[in-house]
């Protein structure tokens, strides 16, 4: 590996966003999942959670939509809700569901500059109740049109590039948030040897 792609991949792990996350709960659709995946990788997403209780785990996802994201991703698969809130629990302070809700809030309201977890649901069904239940709120993304929702991979897009653009304003790009040993193992599942580093 040269070491102009070094200094790229280096340069893209300085810009990873520990406190943002984006889960996936019970998303049919692997096109989805990696359209999904492709713009969290896009905004400095590292970790997403794949959450799958009422469909078959995902064995792959679709490389045409996700420009092959995936391989840039840390991918977490649960097929348990408890788990994987347990999980995000450890490392983010809230956790937010899209859900069209008397009490949700907009998403212009929500604070990125906190530690967030942001949940999606099914194409069809959205968030479950049970995972409403285990979240810390609801949030809406505001809609002038007849039609209330968005397709999954464009309501988290939207999402995303808002937290983006708060975290880009507080100057969360500018500092590394990705701790050392963390980075070295991405850039050895990235392809660099030992040697490399």
């Amino acid at each position: 590996m040269t070491p102009e792609r070094k200094e790229k991949l280096l340069s893209v792990l300085s810009k990873r966003q520990v406190n943002l996350t984006v889960v996936m709960e019970n998303v049919d659709d692997p096109h989805n999942i990696s359209a999904v995946m492709r713009t969290c990788e896009c905004v400095g997403i590292q970790d997403i959670y794949v959450l799958t209780t009422k469909i078959h785990k995902h064995k792959r996802f679709g490389p045409k939509s996700s420009s092959s994201a995936a391989k840039w991703l840390t991918i977490h698969q649960y097929t348990d809700a408890a788990a994987c809130f347990a999980e995000l629990r450890k490392n983010y302070d809230k956790i937010l569901t899209t859900h069209l809700a008397t009490d949700s809030i907009g998403l212009y309201e929500i604070d990125f500059t906190q530690r967030i977890a942001l949940v999606f649901g099914n194409e069809h069904d959205g968030v479950s109740s049970e995972i409403r239940a285990m979240a810390d709120g609801n949030f809406i993304i505001p809609q002038m049109g007849i039609i209330q929702s968005l397709n999954i991979s464009v309501a988290c897009a939207v999402s995303v590039y808002e937290a983006c653009r708060q975290k880009n304003l507080a100057g969360h790009y500018n500092q590394t948030s990705l701790p050392a040993e963390r980075v070295n193992t991405l850039l050895k599942d990235w392809g660099f040897t030992k040697l490399d580093l």
